[in-house]
């Protein structure tokens, strides 16, 4: 059970945590309702929502075990610019069919995450409208925006009662079926807010579990002050594309380091893609190397999370643009994975086997990463340990053979299964 913790903990995760994977997905995208439809506004009796249903078995032979969705509360566009905290966004359906999806979730024995936007609402919000000194205002009596976005309108959470409205809001959820909450923007808020709401949810859901979403800083210091469980790691996310692409392991290795001190305070969240960034395989050019970074994401510490698509190699870059996020957020098919066109298994495969292999080994979650055994430019190879536990990664970007310690490959790409005492050029491995 989660306990009640001082402002100044990281409080304790859910057990289930130990053993959490998400696979991610942007709803709204998903199911085809944003952008709008050729045909028109999607509406409540499509009931779009429900389309996510035939991908739940896709998740449990993924090996994940929980799915995180993106926004699906009322809103004018893209989900983040939020009009109604108690409401599903019509263009998905109705209230009845979120608790529909959740029963069908935890029927397979998943978990079921959404995605909180509580540092903003939508500038056509009814608080906006009439006015409300629940949002924060400037020197000159202003809205302020998030971030420069003139529609996104930022709450004031000095005020008690939007302290209130979020914890309504994550229990109303909670009781429906939500297990875990993503806080969209956490960074904007200050972490005093959390310290109060998210105890005081947990008092009366204490096997609820919360990310908060947080891009720049000192990640611990934040999960401590705000009382979170779990904070996004973008460090090791960069450090993974670059270090892979500009073939430095050096820099995989410096973050290995700053990853370590994170896992002493808590358990981040590890991904290589999102909603929110240019998909791995567009990211990574060399498709030789895509692979390591799924060996990274599924081997080291932390709460992994794969974003719907990755496992088949889906490409797709993020512009700084008005649609720029479209081609990371494309429609799948309503009727399950058996409608996707010419999907990459040996990638989808390649997941399943380095995802089964991480659920044999929940140790995984909390453990740490020794000194490299072997570090060069195109070369790494390192213990990850937890206890008396321990397997290494070895991972080769480089055109010749690279040697490994002895020891049984637990997972291996195939050049390297062939060569027995060595790394294949470009090769990567998990030895036991």
């Amino acid at each position: 059970m989660t306990s009640t913790t001082p402002a100044d903990a990281t409080p304790d995760e859910p057990a289930w945590v130990e053993h959490a994977i998400w696979w991610r997905l942007y709803p709204l995208g998903f199911v085809g309702a944003f952008p709008e439809p050729a045909a028109g506004p999607a509406t409540a009796d499509e009931h779009r929502l429900l389309r996510l249903i035939p991908w739940l078995d896709h998740a449990i032979e993924l090996g994940a075990s929980g799915v995180a969705l993106g926004p699906i509360l009322a809103s004018s566009t893209h989900g983040y610019d939020t009009l109604d905290h108690f409401r599903i966004d019509p263009r998905l359906g109705e209230d009845a069919d979120f608790e529909t999806f959740a029963r069908e979730a935890h029927a397979r024995g998943l978990r079921v995450q959404l995605d909180g936007v509580f540092n903003h609402v939508g500038r056509q919000h009814p608080l906006v409208a009439e006015g409300s000194p629940l949002l924060r205002r400037d020197e000159h009596g202003a809205t302020v925006p998030f971030e420069g976005h003139d529609v996104l309108v930022e709450l004031d959470h000095d005020r008690p009662e939007v302290r209130a409205l979020v914890v309504d809001a994550m229990r109303h959820w909670l009781d429906r079926g939500a297990d875990a909450w993503r806080l969209d923007a956490a960074y904007r808020v200050p972490p005093s807010f959390w310290s109060a709401v998210l105890p005081e949810v947990r008092r009366s859901h204490p096997e609820v579990w919360f990310e908060a979403e947080v891009i720049h800083g000192d990640y611990a210091a934040f999960a401590r002050v705000g009382a979170v469980d779990s904070v996004t790691q973008y460090e090791l996310w960069k450090a993974v594309r670059s270090s892979i692409e500009q073939q430095n392991l050096w820099e995989l290795a410096w973050s290995l380091g700053r990853h370590n001190e994170m896992l002493a305070a808590f358990a981040p969240s590890t991904f290589v893609g999102n909603h929110d960034v240019t998909r791995i395989a567009s990211a990574i050019t060399d498709p030789r190397h895509r692979p390591h970074a799924v060996v990274l994401l599924a081997m080291l510490g932390g709460t992994p999370t794969i974003y719907a698509g990755d496992e088949w190699g889906f490409t797709g870059v993020k512009e700084e643009r008005a649609g720029g996020d479209d081609a990371i957020r494309p429609e799948f098919p309503a009727e399950g994975p058996s409608g996707l066109v010419a999907p990459d298994v040996a990638v989808l495969h390649l997941h399943q086997e380095l995802l089964s292999l991480r659920r044999r080994h929940p140790w995984l979650h909390r453990a740490t990463t020794t000194e490299p055994r072997h570090l060069a430019n195109e070369h790494l190879e390192v213990d990850v340990v937890a206890g008396d536990e321990r397997l290494t990664i070895a991972l080769n970007l480089q055109d010749s053979s690279a040697p490994r310690r002895p020891g049984a490959l637990l997972a291996a790409d195939d050049g390297t299964r062939a060569s027995g005492d060595a790394i294949a050029a470009h090769g990567w491995a998990v030895i036991g």
